[in-house]
């Protein structure tokens, strides 16, 4: 595949969109749309920034997560997350974990275990990219501090609780993972490991 032209086809509020025109493997030209969060001005830059934090986040104990219900807009009804949210203007990641805790839990940060290197959302449409980070909170969740916008029940989950809600209900791609993973303890040695250094 080779990227033959780049253009941006609308400028939205907080999405832009753009065609990629390639020439594939038979020679004959392919367009494809995607959507970014970011303005770009030539094709060199695209999935270059990240944009947000997905936070897998246990309590003292590690014995139980945050999962989030939650309505989303964009398809019409209640799922379950992780709390996460895009980075405001000159916040680093920790800055941005802190803040999307507070908001969407009412959760204070104890200990950041790891942030993994930013990594690709929804390649199939998009370049954003955000990062996954690990931590440990404290306090009783609350969606007190959610804004106007927004419909979010936060609560903590033991293993098979959230085993439950993996196996019954709807969630996004990246918390039904984490949620899987944590019901099957794969944070428990990590949480751990991460201790000891």
């Amino acid at each position: 595949m080779k990227l033959i032209d780049f253009k941006k086809v609308k400028d939205g509020k907080f999405i832009k969109n753009y065609e990629l025109k390639y020439l594939n493997n038979e020679g004959k030209e392919k367009i494809f749309e995607i959507i970014s969060h970011n303005d770009y001005e030539s094709a060199s830059e695209i999935g270059q920034k990240s944009s947000g934090v997905s936070i897998v986040a246990l309590d003292e104990s590690l014995e139980k997560m945050l999962i989030l219900k939650e309505f989303r807009m964009g398809v019409n009804k209640q799922i379950y997350n992780l709390c996460a949210g895009r980075m405001e203007k000159g916040e680093t990641v920790e800055d941005c974990i802190k803040r999307e805790l507070l908001e969407e839990s009412g959760l204070e940060l104890k200990r950041v275990v790891r942030i993994l290197p930013p990594s690709f959302a929804a390649v199939a449409l998009s370049d954003i990219k955000n990062q996954i980070a690990i931590v440990v909170v404290k306090g009783t969740p609350t969606g007190k501090n959610a804004s106007a916008n927004e419909w979010i029940v936060p609560d903590m989950y033991s293993k098979s609780e959230a085993l439950k809600l993996v196996e019954n209900e709807e969630f996004t791609s990246r918390a039904q993972l984490a949620t899987y993973m944590f019901a099957m303890g794969a944070f428990d040695n990590l949480c751990l490991k991460e201790t000891e250094k």
